[in-house]
């Protein structure tokens, strides 16, 4: 294999990492500065037709509605939900429940609530690092522990985006590719609860804390099991935060320890409570929960009306048609949930007002990042191609090169580097559902040629992606940011980066025991 073609194929990766890493350029500006390196080497190396790039690059804005248009409905609703002391309202619940057991608070707060804030598309990182340092824990743990909690099941965040993007990518149904992500999730989700008493005190935390943190990890990954089995795997994320949040409380039942101390409330808080009845505050998570059920049970009539017979179809690159799905994506029940709930949030018109302002201001970039990382993946598994859309030539294709050099360098042991790949991936695109879309091509090419199971290499790398969430700067800045330790985050990135490395180690270990 020649080289330079590796390397030219490597480029656009490699100039965004640098741009991260060295220049701190923010992820929208990397990745649009990566798209230009990857239009130039597709066309001027790789012999690919201007057109035939600007096409698949649209095919991989498109495709990458379902998280840069979640991302912005999400944007507006928790916009809206805290200009209304909504959020404030829910955070006064969280700061009370298990006030004598700390392990089982940090179960409860960052496993279950987490991975369910995540799910209904909000952010954990902005959200509990206040409550974790109003219970009295450092500032350093309170922004380690939000940015690691839900990242066991990042791959059902959102309403399971990643997994749909994956299975859009494979072409197989959701329901058939989510048991390839969800048999790693017990082993999983039980290394991050275990790695974040391990980040709150060492191994005599992990001693004294080992029997609630092996239940509450077991728990999240056995319900993502469950969530595929019975074909509702885009409500992962919603069922297993809330399964973690109920096995707490049984636990503290059973150990005859009290669920909830009212005496940490803070005048503030009381009165909070008075303004807003709980149910009001959560009732554009209760519609979007609700909506999301009705649409995606199996037994019900419209995930096959919405889903399939509805798939708007939309054929950018001929005989790939993306399927827009508008009527089932999770994006516009976001944004019908908040519209819905506007009767009971109430929100005065200078709380409208601000609420838009915020939104305008937070929502454009990433939305510009999430679609540039998939128009980068587009191109790059649609290079060498030409006007009549054939590959004449494989070496031509960005994807075969790099699946060739991978396949020739680690052979049978590529499963073992699939996660790693992700983790990057993750890194570098700021999202799992993006390292998807710029990896899984790839994955399934040099499976093939090593005889591995390609979904599993893929999926794999899909965790490892959602795993970079704790070393994002992005995130572990905006966690800082919300309790006013800017800086901080620096500190931390160095302990969550072991972290993050030894779960990914383990998940390349499984990787290597299932692929073959």
């Amino acid at each position: 294999m020649n080289l330079l073609s590796v390397l030219l194929a490597l480029l656009p990766i490699l100039v965004i990492f640098a741009l991260l890493l060295i220049r701190r350029s923010p992820a929208d500006v990397a990745g649009g500065i990566g798209w230009i390196a990857t239009a130039l080497v597709a066309w001027l190396y790789f012999q690919t037709p201007p057109i035939i790039i600007l096409q698949t690059s649209l095919a991989g804005v498109v495709a990458s509605f379902p998280i840069a248009i979640m991302v912005v409905t999400s944007i507006l609703q928790i916009s809206l939900m805290v200009e209304t002391g909504a959020i404030q309202r829910v955070v006064v619940l969280i700061k009370t429940i298990a006030p004598k057991d700390q392990v089982v608070q940090i179960m409860i707060i960052n496993v279950g609530f987490g991975t369910l804030l995540a799910a209904l598309g909000a952010t954990p990182v902005s959200i509990l690092p206040p409550i974790m340092l109003a219970l009295g824990y450092s500032s350093f743990v309170a922004i380690a522990l939000p940015a690691l909690g839900y990242d066991a099941l990042c791959t059902y965040a959102l309403l399971g985006i990643p997994v749909v993007v994956f299975s859009n990518f494979v072409g197989l149904p959701v329901d058939q590719v989510g048991g390839y992500f969800a048999r790693f999730m017990p082993v999983i989700s039980t290394c991050i609860a275990l790695g974040m008493l391990w980040i709150v005190g060492g191994v005599k935390m992990l001693r004294k804390g080992l029997l609630p943190t092996l239940l509450a990890g077991l728990t999240a990954g056995f319900i993502a099991i469950g969530m595929n089995a019975v074909g509702m795997v885009t409500l992962t994320g919603v069922a297993a935060g809330l399964g973690v949040v109920l096995v707490m409380l049984f636990y503290l039942k059973l150990t005859g320890k009290p669920i909830m101390d009212r005496s940490i409330l803070t005048p503030a808080d009381l009165e909070t409570e008075k303004r807003m009845p709980l149910w009001k505050a959560i009732s554009p998570w209760i519609i979007l929960t609700i909506s999301a059920v009705l649409l995606n049970a199996p037994f019900l009539p419209f995930l096959d009306l919405t889903f399939k017979q509805w798939a708007m179809p939309l054929e950018i690159i001929p005989k790939e048609p993306e399927k827009v799905r508008l009527l089932w994506q999770a994006y516009t029940w976001v944004f019908i949930s908040t519209l819905l709930a506007l009767p009971f949030l109430k929100p005065s018109k200078a709380q409208l007002v601000t609420s838009l302002k915020k939104w305008s201001k937070r929502a454009p970039r990433p939305f510009l990042a999430a679609a540039v990382f998939f128009a980068i993946a587009y191109t790059i598994n649609h290079s060498g191609k030409s006007l009549d859309w054939s590959l004449a030539d494989p070496s031509h294709n960005m994807v075969y090169v790099i699946a060739n050099a991978s396949a020739a360098a680690f052979g049978s042991l590529y499963p073992l580097v699939s996660p790693f790949l992700g983790l990057l991936g993750g890194f570098v695109s700021g999202s799992e559902a993006s390292a998807i879309a710029m990896l899984t091509r790839l994955h399934l090419s040099t499976a093939e040629k090593i005889g591995a199971i390609g979904l599993v290499v893929a999926a794999a790398s899909g965790i490892g992606g959602g795993l970079a969430s704790v070393i994002s700067p992005a995130k572990l800045q905006n966690a800082a940011a919300s309790i006013d330790r800017i800086g901080e985050e620096a500190h931390v990135l160095r302990t969550t980066f072991v972290i993050s490395l030894v779960i990914t180690t383990v998940c390349a270990l499984m990787t290597l025991i299932f692929a073959f």
